[in-house]
């Protein structure tokens, strides 16, 4: 498979996506407009509504918010690698400063290590700017059910091309869905088609990282007979994992006034809520840029796999030894990240290095996005990409999505902006699928 058959594709229009709640929910004419393309694929999938799934048990509810937005001074990787280790995720970063959200018990350690608080605004303040609710203002953003609807009816209306299921449970027992493209091979049946994976949120407050990975799977769907996807298709094993976090995802809009949640929800011995699935995972686990502290942003659980979103993933890709690319969306910093990240050395095989780095030059020219080993702004260990490639020898990526520094930006950046940072994601994710039979063929490639 060439880059040229992808390049091809590059011009399209992002196909309208089941987008909310079922039609029946609201029958005003706004809903009936959004919930269109959701009726078209019940009809063309022969059924008058999809099955009802049984709600998982109720999951358990913070305490009282004891979060700051703070701003530290720090102009060094070694300086956020120390500001993380005590709680704090990067969430932005300048030259000479960082901001997030954290714990007040994070506040005191940074002090107490001598860092620079420039700004803290306690969160029952911070988040009165960003009141959006899941509907109405975000109403395109879709919940855990909208998801499963998309989902559901694009396997029933494609039986020849696309299967749905389950790859484990969250802690709250809901399922976490994939829904795969192979033309030869259906649900978890294996393959020898190179395999590609895209997952997204496994930081609950990312919500358009949910939207990305469904829009590519309503892309391939809505563009499987235009001869280039088509090739694509009959040559690869895809799969879309798009809400790995669905028991946070689902916490932080359970109220219509978004929580700001991160971690999963998993109650901790000290009643402390949540690990940070995205320093869970096996390699490197329990180094730097992770906090042992159960209330920190940056918990990294127990022990390595200790939650079961990251075990279903880890069984996941266990499972199949024909994946050789993945890709885990995340927001929001408009970065295009690679192995290591737990870690400031470079990968070792000189030719796999060459290989991530010609991959997400490109990926960034597509997206616009900038391309760096994951490190360059500080150690985080025990994230997703650096456990699949040290692993398992999967070429595995970040994405960081969303338009940062302006108007729209951060973790909730409205509806607005879904349409094009999907198109330009998309258009890197067929990348990265054309190149999973040798990812090595990018190199010396422009």
């Amino acid at each position: 498979m060439t880059v040229g058959i992808v390049l091809a594709a590059l011009l399209f229009t992002i196909p309208a996506g089941p987008a909310c709640a079922a039609p029946a929910a609201d029958a005003s004419p706004r809903a009936e407009e959004r919930n269109r393309p959701l009726r078209q694929l019940l009809d063309s999938a022969g059924r008058a509504e999809w099955p009802t799934v049984a709600a998982p048990e109720a999951s358990p509810i913070p305490a009282a918010d004891e979060r700051y937005w703070i701003m530290v001074r720090a102009s060094t990787p070694q300086e956020r690698t120390r500001i993380s280790e005590a709680g704090m995720p990067m969430d932005e970063i300048t030259a000479d400063k960082v901001s997030g959200i954290v714990h007040v018990n994070t506040v005191k350690q940074l002090e107490a290590w001598g860092f620079k608080i420039d700004r803290r605004i306690p969160m029952t303040e911070y988040a009165q700017q960003f009141l959006r609710d899941f509907p109405p203002e975000d109403a395109a953003y879709r919940n855990y059910q909208e998801m499963l609807d998309t989902l559901q009816g694009l396997a029933q209306a494609n039986p020849g091309l696309v299967s749905l299921f389950s790859i484990g449970k969250s802690i709250a027992g809901r399922e976490i869905w994939a829904v795969r493209f192979n033309t030869t091979e259906f649900g978890a049946a294996p393959s020898a088609k190179p395999g590609a994976v895209f997952m997204g949120t496994h930081h609950a407050r990312e919500h358009l990282s949910t939207e990305v990975p469904l829009l590519l799977a309503q892309y391939l769907a809505a563009n499987q007979d235009r001869p280039d996807i088509r090739k694509l298709l009959e040559t690869r094993d895809v799969y879309v994992i798009p809400l790995v976090n669905p028991d946070g995802s689902e916490y932080d809009i359970a109220t219509g006034k978004y929580k700001w949640q991160r971690k999963n929800m998993r109650v901790n011995p000290d009643k402390y809520i949540g690990v940070d699935l995205n320093r869970n995972y096996g390699y490197l686990w329990g180094g730097p840029g992770s906090s042992g502290s159960t209330w920190s942003e940056t918990y990294r659980g127990p022990s390595a796999f200790s939650e079961p979103e990251t075990q279903a993933v880890k069984n996941f890709i266990e499972a199949r030894s024909n994946l050789k690319t993945l890709l885990s969306f995340h927001s929001y910093s408009e970065l295009v990240l690679y192995p290591w990240g737990g870690s400031d050395k470079p990968i070792a095989n000189a030719k796999d290095l060459q290989a991530f780095q010609a991959i997400a030059r490109q990926m960034a020219k597509f997206t616009g996005y900038t391309d760096e080993q994951a490190s360059a702004l500080y150690v985080a260990c025990g994230d997703t990409t650096d456990w699949a490639y040290a692993s398992r020898g999967i070429f595995a990526f970040t994405i960081e999505l969303t338009p940062k520094g302006s108007s729209g930006g951060g973790f909730y950046p409205g509806s607005g902006v879904i349409e094009k940072v999907a198109q330009v994601n998309i258009q890197a994710s067929l990348y990265l699928i054309s190149l999973s039979d040798d990812p090595h063929q990018a190199i010396g490639k422009r």
